[in-house]
C-alpha cells in the first residue's frame, strides 16, 4: 500500500510517497490548481493502484485537491494539523520543510489508518456553507456586542441599570438611538461610534436570522434527529454534514471512533480511567460536546446519568465524555432513520 501525503497551501501543494516499510519513493510539487492536481494524480499513477492519500487541510486550502481525487475514485483521508504538529516535535530532526512536513502528513496515516475520510461534496455541502456563514456572523455579533460596551462603559459606566442586555433585540434598538447625557464633544463623538457600531451589530443579527431560516429549511428531511434533547433543526442542518455514510460507520461504534467520541483508556496502577480521544473528526466531536452541554443543564435522565458516574468515581469530565458515547449512539440510529427515508426519494429521481 502506497501512502501519499500532501502539504497543502494557497498557492502551492507539495506531496511525498511512501512505500509499505514508510521508505520514501518521491516527492511532487506543484501548483495548487487544475493543472497542478492533474498533475499530481499523474505522477502517481506508476505507483500502482493501491494507494491512499493524506491531506492535512483536507476541508481548507487541500479542499479542491481532495475533491478532485474523490471525483477519481481515490482514498483520500484528512489530517488535522495538530496531529502532524506534534510528530514535527517529537522527531529526530529539527526545522521546518514542505516535504518534511508532507512526510510527517504520510506518516500519520499509516500510523492512523482510520482517519476520517473525505467523501465527494453533495446538497449536504449547502448546509455545511450556509451554517459556516451563520457561525461567522455570530462571532462577528459577540465582537461588536463586546466593542459596543466597552465604548459604553467610558460613557456611563452603569448603563446596565437603565438599558436593556445588549444581547437582546431590545438591547439593538436602544443602541441605535443611544445619546450621551454628557454635552461634551468626545462623549458625544462616542455615542454617535456606539449607533454607527449598533447599525452594523443590526445588519449582523439579521444576516444571521436570514440564514437560520434558510438551514431550517433545507434540514428538514433531517429532522428524526431532533427527536434527541439538544438538537434543533440548526443543529440537524450542522450534523448532516458531518455525519458519514454506512459505508465509514456500519455501527454506533464505528461512528463513536470516527467522531473520537470513544474515551480512550488510560488505566494504571489498579485505577481504571479513560482520557479524552483527540482523534477522530473534530467538527463532528465539537456538535457533540455543544449537544452534551446542552443536555446537562436541561436533560433530567442526562443529568442523572452524570450524577451516577461521578459518584462512581468518576470526575465530571470522564462523565460527559461518556455521556457523549450514549449520544452519540442515539445519533447513529437517528442517522439510519435519515438515510433510509432518503433512499425512496432518491430512487423516485432517478
Amino acid at each position: 500500500m502506497i501512502t501519499i501525503g500532501i502539504d497543502a497551501h494557497k498557492t502551492v501543494h507539495v506531496a511525498v510517497a511512501l512505500d509499505d516499510s514508510g521508505q520514501e519513493l518521491a516527492s511532487w510539487r506543484g501548483p495548487n490548481s487544475v493543472r497542478g492536481w492533474r498533475e499530481l494524480f499523474e505522477w502517481s499513477q506508476p505507483f500502482g493502484d493501491t494507494r491512499r492519500w493524506a491531506i492535512e487541510g483536507a476541508w481548507g486550502y487541500g479542499r479542491g485537491l481532495a475533491q478532485s481525487l474523490v471525483g477519481r475514485g481515490e482514498t483520500v483521508h484528512e489530517v488535522n494539523t495538530r496531529w502532524t504538529a506534534l510528530g514535527r516535535r517529537s522527531g529526530r530532526k529539527d526545522g521546518k520543510t514542505d516535504r518534511f512536513d508532507a512526510r510527517g502528513v504520510a506518516l500519520v496515516l499509516r500510523q492512523e489508518p482510520d482517519l476520517p475520510l473525505v467523501t465527494a461534496d453533495d446538497d449536504t455541502v449547502i448546509l455545511d456553507v450556509l451554517v459556516t456563514e451563520r457561525a461567522a456572523a455570530l462571532v462577528e455579533a459577540t465582537r461588536l456586542r463586546n466593542q459596543i460596551h466597552a465604548i459604553v462603559m467610558h460613557i456611563d459606566p452603569e448603563y446596565g441599570r437603565r438599558m436593556p442586555r445588549l444581547a437582546s433585540r431590545a438591547g439593538v434598538k436602544a443602541l441605535l438611538r443611544y445619546r450621551s447625557a454628557a454635552h461634551d464633544p468626545l462623549q458625544e463623538q462616542r455615542a454617535a461610534t456606539v449607533r454607527r457600531l449598533a447599525a452594523r451589530l443590526h445588519l449582523t443579527i439579521a444576516h444571521a436570522d436570514d440564514i437560520a431560516t434558510e438551514i431550517r429549511a433545507r434540514a428538514g428531511r433531517f429532522a428524526p434527529l431532533t427527536e434527541l434533547c439538544g438538537i434543533n433543526l440548526l443543529t440537524a442542518g450542522a450534523l448532516a454534514k458531518r455525519l458519514p455514510g454506512p459505508s465509514i460507520a456500519a455501527s454506533d461504534a464505528q461512528l463513536a471512533a470516527y467522531a473520537g467520541a470513544a474515551p480512550l483508556e488510560a488505566s494504571s496502577a489498579g485505577t481504571v480511567r479513560h482520557r479524552l480521544n483527540r482523534g477522530g473528526n473534530r467538527r463532528l466531536n465539537s456538535v457533540l460536546y455543544q449537544i452534551a452541554i446542552t443536555q446537562a443543564h436541561h436533560s433530567p435522565q442526562a443529568r442523572l446519568y452524570l450524577d451516577r458516574r461521578v459518584r462512581e468515581g468518576k470526575t465530571r469530565r470522564e462523565a460527559r465524555r461518556a455521556l457523549k458515547r450514549y449520544i452519540i449512539r442515539a445519533i447513529w440510529r437517528l442517522w439510519q432513520e435519515c438515510q433510509s427515508a432518503a433512499i425512496p426519494s432518491t430512487r423516485a429521481a432517478a
